[in-house]
């Protein structure tokens, strides 16, 4: 019950099975562009999830009186690709002993390590009772199809808290992210680093310029379908050179780039009129946060992803006064250039208890080793001080 009234769980096969209104009414408004209906809708369009790739799609929808007053993006998985927290020894553990880990249920956003809203909901004052209902749902839907276990991928600081109050168990991840510190320039960034990487950077920036490269920023308002052919050439070959297939497809960013256009930004490298490489940033303006997320070039030149990747990228938000940038998951070489450790959290639900009290150990040592590690990374900070002169 949610006040007097009662309320349903159910399981939505497509997101069309409700509207851009209904669903985008429950997303926070600095939850960032990824959670949006515009996002999840386009992936399942586009086949980049659903049908044979491994993510069923299963939103659980929350509704009172048929009105739909809660959500979660869900997915039932059958590997653990594309998720950027690493259970696959897990999956082993279960192999081991002739037990199916997969399929396992997985609450995320597909492709995406973001932190963000996982728990969503319409009512403020019954915020705590709807997000209840949903994990309930989880843990629901593992017993009654007996699966191995349940997964929140990168939720909200409140959300794990409530999470680990329902027996999820925590588990700790390391990104790098860089801060504006009130930086004015480029060189006002650098000039808050240590000298050994403050002239690291300068020669890396100064290897691309002297191979005669340029830079051409594109909003996404004003990027046109040829555009963003190219970029999906680059970020295609990124996979290609890595022996792989990409997650997503040109279908996806062709749709992608007309339904939200004003949260993309495209940067291409170009030599002599010709293009070579392109990155994608995904702009939040009202949480003041970039996500550099996609990146690739069509031909090898020494730093040329640094360049690309990270420094055009740090130099827009520094223009456009945006404060946080996320580069993606992991990638220690990040510090080096101005990036930070920072530390967020996965919740997961086991559902044999043998197993739960063996990941929990597991979870444990794990947590120690990150613990000891960010220490670690704390001695090598490439700032001089946390604080930038103005």
């Amino acid at each position: 019950m949610i006040g007097n009234n009662p309320f349903q769980l159910e399981i939505l096969d497509s997101l069309s099975a409700v509207t851009a209104a209904e669903w985008n009414a429950l997303v926070p408004e600095d939850a960032g562009p990824f959670l949006k209906y515009e996002f999840l809708s386009t992936l399942e369009e586009c086949a980049c999830v659903g049908g044979n790739t491994g993510w069923q799609i299963a939103h659980l929808a929350l509704k009172q009186d048929g009105r739909l007053i809660g959500a979660a993006p869900l997915y039932l998985k059958q590997h653990s690709y594309g998720e950027f927290v690493f259970d696959w020894s897990w999956a082993q553990a279960y192999e081991q002993q002739e037990l199916n880990y997969y399929p396992k249920l997985l609450c995320a956003i597909p492709f995406t390590p973001v932190q963000g809203s996982r728990l969503l909901y319409s009512d403020k004052s019954n915020r705590v009772e709807i997000q209840k209902a949903l994990i309930e749902g989880f843990k629901s839907l593992t017993k009654q199809n007996e699966l191995s276990s349940a997964h929140v991928l990168f939720p909200m600081n409140h959300e794990s808290a409530l999470l680990n109050e329902h027996g999820f168990l925590l588990r700790n991840s390391v990104q790098f992210h860089w801060h504006n510190l009130g930086f004015q320039s480029f060189e006002h960034f650098l000039s808050a680093l240590t000298m050994k990487r403050r002239k690291n950077i300068r020669r890396e920036r100064e290897q691309v310029k002297l191979a005669g490269i340029s830079f051409r920023h594109i909003s996404g308002i004003n990027a046109d379908p040829q555009d963003w052919e190219f970029f999906f050439r680059c970020y295609q070959n990124t996979y290609l050179e890595h022996q792989s297939k990409p997650y997503l497809n040109a279908a996806f960013f062709q749709l992608w780039a007309k339904r939200m256009p004003e949260n993309l930004h495209l940067i291409i490298a170009v030599r002599e009129e010709d293009r070579i490489a392109a990155s994608l940033l995904v702009v939040d303006s009202i949480a003041s946060k970039v996500y550099g997320r996609y990146w690739g070039a069509l031909e090898h030149v020494p730093c040329l992803h640094f360049e690309t990747a990270y420094y055009q990228a740090i130099e827009y938000c520094i223009d456009h006064g945006i404060q946080t940038f996320e580069g993606g998951a992991q990638g220690e070489h990040k510090m080096a250039r101005g990036f930070l450790p920072t530390t967020i959290q996965s919740a997961h639900w086991i559902n044999d208890p043998r197993f739960s009290v063996t990941i929990e150990r597991f979870l444990e040592r794990e947590r120690e080793g990150i613990g000891a590690y960010i220490d670690e990374l704390a001695e090598h900070t490439p700032l001089k001080s946390t604080k930038v002169s103005q």
